[in-house]
C-alpha cells in the first residue's frame, strides 16, 4: 500500500513503525489473548505500559524529580479551563500572551473563572510574530504566565522561553518534544497527543508537585489536579490505547536519538520548505516573520485563491494530504511533526517548485 504523504495539523501522522508494531500486537498484547484496548486499567500487563509511558517520557524530556506526569482527557481545551480553576485564587491574576487562536481560547476560558489580564499580544499584525516580554509591567497579583509554544494555525513558534516573574505554564501541545527545552523554567506543561506524541484521547501534564499545595478544596473530582496525582492518573479508566500507542512513540524517539535527533530532524525538514517558499520570488508569501517561524507549521499564501484551490486539488491528487491553511489565515499549511518523514517535506518541496515554474 502507498502510504499518502501526511501533512495534517492533528490528529497527525504516527510513526510507520509504531503503527506496525501495534498491528501486530493487536489481537493478542504480550500472549495475554487480548488486545490492549480490552485489557483491564488494574492489570499487571496494562501497568507495565502506564509506567513505561510516564518513565519514557520523563527521560526524554530530563524531568526533574519534584515534577509528576499525568495522563488525561479531554485535551488542551479542557486545561484551558482546570489550569485557572486550580491556580487562579481570588484576588489574583492571570496573566496571557495572546499569539494565536489557542490562546485566545485558553484566555477566554480563565476569564470566566477569574481576574485576567493580556500581557503581550501579536493580534494587531494577525498573529504573524511572538512578541516581546521584556517591557512588560506585571501586576503584583499575578498568578501564573500562559504561553502557547507554538501556534499552528499561524505557523509561529517561540525560538527561546521567556523569563518571567511568577509561574510559567505552557500549552506545547503542537511542539513538545521536538526540541530540548529545560522543564524546570515552567510550573506546568500540557499537551493533547494528536500532534508528537501519539493518537488523540490522551493529554499530557507535566506538573511541579509544589503547586499542588496551591489547590482550592471544593473543585469538581475529575478537575482537581491532585485527584490524578495520587491515583497515577488512574482514578477513572484512562484511555489505555491512547497510552499504549503514546508509549510506542516515546519509545521510537528514544530508537532515532531521543529529542536532540528530533529537533535536528525538524530543522532540516522546515528548511527544505521555507526555501522554497523564500526562493519562489513571492510567488508563495510566508504568513509568520522569519524570527518567529514554526518548525512544526510552515504557513504560506499563493497570489489568488483561485491558484490556491488549484495548488491544492493538484497537491491531493499527488498524495498529498491535510494542506489546505485555515480560514483565519487561508493558503495553505504544511504540518511537519516528528513523525512526518523528510522524503515528505522533500517531495512537498519539489511538488511546489513545479507548480511555481508552471503558474507563476
Amino acid at each position: 500500500m502507498k502510504r499518502a504523504y501526511n501533512f495534517n495539523a492533528g490528529p497527525s501522522a504516527l510513526p510507520l513503525p509504531v503503527l506496525e508494531r501495534a498491528q501486530r500486537e493487536l489481537l493478542n498484547f504480550q500472549d495475554t489473548g487480548m488486545s490492549v484496548m480490552e485489557l483491564s486499567h488494574r492489570s499487571k500487563e496494562y501497568e507495565a505500559v502506564h509506567q513505561a509511558a510516564s518513565e519514557r517520557l520523563k527521560r526524554l524530556l530530563d524531568v526533574p524529580d519534584d515534577y509528576d506526569v499525568l495522563f488525561l482527557q479531554g485535551g488542551a481545551s479542557l486545561q484551558f479551563s482546570m489550569v485557572p480553576m486550580n491556580f487562579l485564587a481570588e484576588g489574583q491574576i492571570g496573566c496571557y500572551v495572546l499569539t494565536g487562536a489557542w490562546s485566545e481560547k485558553a484566555l477566554k476560558e480563565a476569564q470566566k473563572i477569574g481576574a485576567t489580564t493580556v500581557v503581550a499580544s501579536s493580534k494587531d499584525a494577525n498573529y504573524t510574530y511572538i512578541p516581546s516580554l521584556d517591557e512588560v509591567k506585571w501586576p503584583k497579583q499575578a498568578a501564573y504566565v500562559h504561553i502557547t509554544s507554538n501556534n499552528t494555525i499561524f505557523g509561529t513558534q517561540w525560538r527561546e522561553f521567556p523569563e518571567v516573574p511568577v509561574d510559567l505554564i505552557a500549552d506545547m501541545s503542537s511542539d513538545i518534544l521536538s526540541r530540548p527545552f529545560d522543564v524546570s523554567k515552567f510550573a506546568l506543561i500540557y499537551a493533547g497527543a494528536q500532534k508528537n506524541l501519539g493518537p488523540s484521547g490522551v493529554t499530557v501534564v507535566i506538573l511541579r508537585r509544589d503547586l499542588l499545595d496551591r489547590i482550592p478544596d471544593g473543585l469538581p473530582t475529575m478537575l482537581d489536579y491532585r485527584t490524578h496525582q495520587k491515583s497515577r492518573s488512574l482514578y477513572n479508566t484512562p484511555p489505555t490505547f491512547a497510552i499504549y500507542m503514546l508509549s510506542l512513540v516515546l519509545e521510537w524517539v528514544e530508537e532515532q536519538g531521543g529529542v536532540p535527533a528530533m529537533e535536528a530532524r525538524s530543522r532540516q525538514k522546515a528548511a527544505v520548505l521555507y526555501d522554497a517558499i523564500d526562493e519562489s520570488g513571492g510567488f508563495y508569501q510566508p504568513h509568520a516573520e522569519k524570527g518567529s517561524r514554526s518548525l512544526m507549521n510552515v504557513t504560506f499564501t499563493l497570489p489568488s485563491e483561485e491558484l490556491t484551490n488549484t495548488f491544492l486539488a493538484e497537491a491531493k491528487e499527488r498524495g498529498f494530504i491535510g494542506l489546505g491553511g485555515h480560514r483565519s489565515v487561508g493558503g495553505c499549511r504544511a504540518s511537519i511533526y516528528n513523525a512526518v518523514p523528510l522524503e515528505a517535506c522533500e517531495a512537498l518541496a519539489s511538488f511546489m517548485n513545479d507548480f511555481r515554474r508552471r503558474f507563476a
